[in-house]
Formats: C-alpha cells, structure tokens, sequence
C-alpha cells in the first residue's frame, strides 16, 4: 500500500509541469500577469541593488572618514600627554600601561577598542601586544601592520573585530565588521616607536544595512503582491469580456443561432461586442439562406426524381421495342436503338442514386440487417465485376481470412463493395493492373479494403473522394458510365451502419479504400482490423 501511494505521488508530481504547461498555454490572464510580475520584479530588485548599493557606499564611507579622523585625534592627544609627561617620571613599561589604560577608557566611551604593538625598531625591548580586554589582537590586518611599520602617518583598513572567547562582547562568536586605523607612536621614557591600532566596530552600520534590506524585501514582496492584483484585476475586464464571447461563438457553433452578447457601455469592448452581435445576425441570416436553400435543393431532387421515375418508364418500354426490333432496321437506326437503350441505363441508374441520396437526406433510409459472412459478399461482388474487370484487363484477388460475420444490410453493403470495386477497376492501371480486396476481423469488428496500384490520389483529396459528383480528372473517360455519387452513397450506408469508409492514396502508387463495421449493430469502433496505409505505400513508381 505505501509503494502504490507513492507511485501516485510521483505520477503527480510528474504531472505537474504538462499541466502548468497546458494551464500556461490556454491562460492569457495568467501569461499577463506573471510577465508583469517578472518585470516588475526585475526592475524592483535592481532599483532596489542601486538603492542599497548607494547607502551601503555612503554608510562605509562616512563611518572610515569618521574614524581615520577620531583616530588621528585621539594619537595627537595620546602624543600630547606623553610629552606632557616626560621621559624620566616613569619606567617605560608604567608609561605604556597608563598610555593603554588611558585610551581604553576613552574608548568605552567612544566605542572603539585599542591595540598596541612594539617597540617597531631596535632602540627598546620588545614589551609585547597589549589591548582592550576581550579583543583579539589578530583582528588587526597583517596588511596594515607591515604599513604602519614602514612608513610614519596614519593608515586604514577594513577587518573582522574578533573577540576572545568568554569576553562577553558582541560578535564575540563570529566578530563584527569594523574599521582599523594605525599610527606609530613613540615611548620618551625608552624611545622606542610603538605601533597603535583602533578598532572601530560597524555593527550599527551593520544593523542598519540589515533593517533596510528587510524593508526593501518587504516593500518588494507588497509591491509585487500589489502588481500580481492589479494585473489580475485588469486582465480580468478584458478577459471576462472575451471568454463570453467565446462562450456565445461555441453555443452559436453548436447550432444555438439567436445566442448574442450582452452589450453594456460605449467603450471598446462595447462596441467589439457590438460588431460581434452584427457578424452573428449576419451568420444566422446566412445560414438559414443556405439551409433554406439546400432543403430546397433536397426537395428539388426528390421531387425530380419521382416525377421523372413516370416518363422514364414510357420512355423504358418504347427504347425496350425499339432495341428488340433494332434488328429489322438499316444500320443507322440499329446503331441509335442501342445508343438510346445504353443511355436509358445510365439515367436510370442516375435516377436511382439520386432517390437513394434523398432518402438519406431525409432521414428514411433505414437497415435490415442479417448475420452475413462478408467474405462471401466479396466473392459475389468479384464474380458481378469480373466482365467488366476482363474488359479493362484488371485481375482481382481476394485475400480472406476466416468466416468473418457480421449483422449487415446485406443490400447495402454490396451497394458499398460494388462501388469500390467499380471505382478500383476504372483506375487500375500501370505496371501492376492488380485489384486486391482484403477481408479480415476481429472480436468487435470487420474490415474490407480494396486496393488498386494506379494513379493514386493527389494530397487532400482522399477527404474529397465522398463529395457528391467529384471526380479526379473530370475529363478522363469512365468505361463503367459512373454517376459521381456512387462513394457518396457507399459514405451514407457506411454511417448508417455505424461504420468507417475511409480512402488513402498516393500519386504513381495507387489507393485504397477502407471500409469498416461493427460485428454487432450499434457497438461504437474503437479500430479496425486491417490498417487504411498499405504496407507497399513506400514503393517507388515505375
């Protein structure tokens, strides 16, 4: 149980950049407002470098030129009171330890520590490093002593003031930043030039560099927490206005046409939401025109075609006599009883299709369906294309696996096969004037493609071979007399199955066709059984 728990830990965690990404990607609110959080942050944070930058410079600097001139005057005083007090009243050590003591106590009041180092030269015994209690001697730079110990004057550096463990004095764990100042001063009682260092600590600099960061920390975070809402905010009036619009372009896509938006105010929104209003009303004016027009259409072809079905059969039984008798006729009059008796066909057969697509668009075809081995619907359909096949030099080959039934309307799928064998004959060609119809299926479904090896279709037309009276090449001869509707019709009975009809071709290679159905009528597809790109559609054309 705990393995499976943080397996579904992971898998969130895992799916927390995709959907970020998604959220990143369909958000224009959230795009805005992060971009004007970024900038804003950036500007901030580098406002707010100079800012501290300028006031840590002038802190720093007032505080050494502050010191180097405290320490200078309290080395002219500590010189003063040595020359006041001579060189033959005390020991040099007495003098030194007072010379200390003195500016230790001035330095508890100034707030400064004291080291000092020597004699620097050869003239008196070395006395050692004395200091403030507590302070250590090494928080004066190696730097700075070998510059006071060669040159006379006074001299500065930046250091780390360390104390001394057990002292009790602030920074005593990690010391405090400060500034040294050294001079050289000489003893009258040995002579001797003594090194004198001052420690000044800028821990209230420190302090004060610290509150300021956290103030401009703080004042950043607000600022940018103020910038995220405003943004928010304004996103929101021009967003909320655009996902309405969205919300009514969907429910008007849907079919739901009399959807509008509501229009409140003059400004620019108003008037978009104005425009966008006057573009619907025009769509829905359009729209009705067109289903008006195609239902007129509908209704046109329907009537048409049950109006003519009377005088084509008057006309049906005259060719009939007239091509019965053609054989008492002088050649010319033969000729045009068969001419005529050809073309009555096709316009039957055109008539035919026409009343089948009216049903269709009338919603009234229905099925009636029986469990039927499609393989043996494929053979019937080869043995009925056969002649015309031979004629055009076309060999078909059927390629079936086992008994693959289904409940079809038996009618309408050799409707469907027919029309792609036909169409599969009247295009074959080439090298290879092959016309392979496979047959195959699955527990939930059954597939038939047929493939020809001829011109193929061009890119994007294998979604515009179903349109009604498409052809290719409207100017290449059809040997089977089409009408342009028979894949139009094979698509409906396809649906009305609940089915696939699906075409793939490639110019010089040929094309195939797909059609696949359920076994059990009703059941939804989820694949077929045979794939629509044949395995041979990377061949070179020859």
């Amino acid at each position: 149980m705990h393995q499976t728990r943080d397996e579904l830990v992971l898998r969130r965690l895992r799916a927390v950049p995709s959907s970020a990404l998604r959220l990143w990607g369909r958000s224009i609110r959230m795009r805005v407002v992060v971009a004007t959080v970024v900038l804003c942050a950036l500007v901030a944070g580098t406002v707010g470098w100079l800012v501290m930058q300028q006031i840590t410079d002038g802190l720093v600097k007032s505080r050494v030129n502050t010191s180097v001139a405290e320490a200078t005057s309290e080395t002219d005083n500590a010189r003063d009171r040595l020359a006041e007090s001579g060189s033959n009243d005390y020991d040099p050590e007495t003098q030194l330890r007072q010379l200390v003591q003195t500016l230790q106590a001035r330095g508890q009041v100034r707030g400064y520590d004291v080291v000092v180092m020597g004699p620097v030269n050869d003239r008196a015994a070395s006395r050692g490093v004395q200091a403030t209690p507590g302070v250590d001697p090494a928080s004066v730079p190696v730097d700075l002593r070998n510059a006071v110990e060669r040159q006379d004057g006074t001299s500065w550096t930046f250091t780390r003031i360390d104390h001394l463990p057990g002292s009790h004095r602030p920074g005593a764990a990690g010391g405090v930043p400060g500034v040294a100042v050294g001079s050289q001063l000489i003893l009258p009682s040995d002579g001797g030039t003594y090194a004198l260092y001052y420690l000044f600590p800028m821990d209230e600099e420190q302090r004060t560099l610290h509150l300021l960061r956290r103030s401009l920390l703080t004042s950043g975070v607000l600022l940018l927490v103020l910038v995220a809402g405003v943004s928010w905010v304004v996103t929101r009036q021009v967003i909320t206005p655009i996902r309405l619009a969205r919300r009514v372009a969907e429910r008007i896509a849907s079919g739901r046409l009399e959807e509008r938006l509501h229009v409140a105010g003059e400004d620019d929104i108003a008037r978009l939401a104005t425009s966008f209003n006057q573009m619907a009303d025009a769509l829905q004016q359009r729209i009705r025109q067109l289903v008006e027009l195609s239902r007129v259409q509908r209704q046109f072809v329907s009537d048409v075609s049950h109006e003519l079905r009377t005088p084509l059969t008057t006309v049906r039984m005259a060719g009939d006599v007239l091509h019965d008798a053609r054989a008492g006729f002088d050649p010319v009059t033969a000729r045009a009883a068969e001419l005529l008796q050809t073309e009555l066909d096709r316009f039957e057969n055109l008539l035919s299709d026409l009343l089948e697509i009216s049903r269709f668009d009338a919603g009234a075809a229905a099925l009636d369906l029986e469990d039927t081995d499609i393989g043996d619907v494929c053979q019937r359909m080869i043995a009925s294309a056969q002649p015309l096949a031979a004629a055009r030099g076309v060999d078909l080959e059927l390629r079936a696996s086992a008994a693959c039934v289904a409940q079809v309307d038996v009618r309408r799928i050799e409707r469907i096969l027919r029309n792609l064998l036909t169409n599969a004959i009247d295009h074959a060609g080439g090298a290879d004037p092959r016309v392979v119809i496979r047959v195959a299926g699955d527990r939930d479904a059954v597939a038939v493609t047929v493939r020809d090896r001829g011109v193929g279709l061009l890119p994007g037309q294998a979604a515009m071979v179903f349109n009604r009276f498409w052809r290719a090449d409207p100017a290449r001869a059809r040997g089977s007399g089409g009408t342009g509707l028979g894949l139009a019709i094979a698509l409906e009975d396809a649906r009305l199955h609940g089915g696939w009809l699906q075409a793939w071709g490639s110019p010089g290679v040929g094309a195939q066709f797909r059609l696949t159905i359920p076994r059990r009528a009703g059941d939804p597809l989820a694949h077929s059984p045979l794939e629509l790109v044949p395995v041979d559609a990377t061949e070179v054309p020859v």
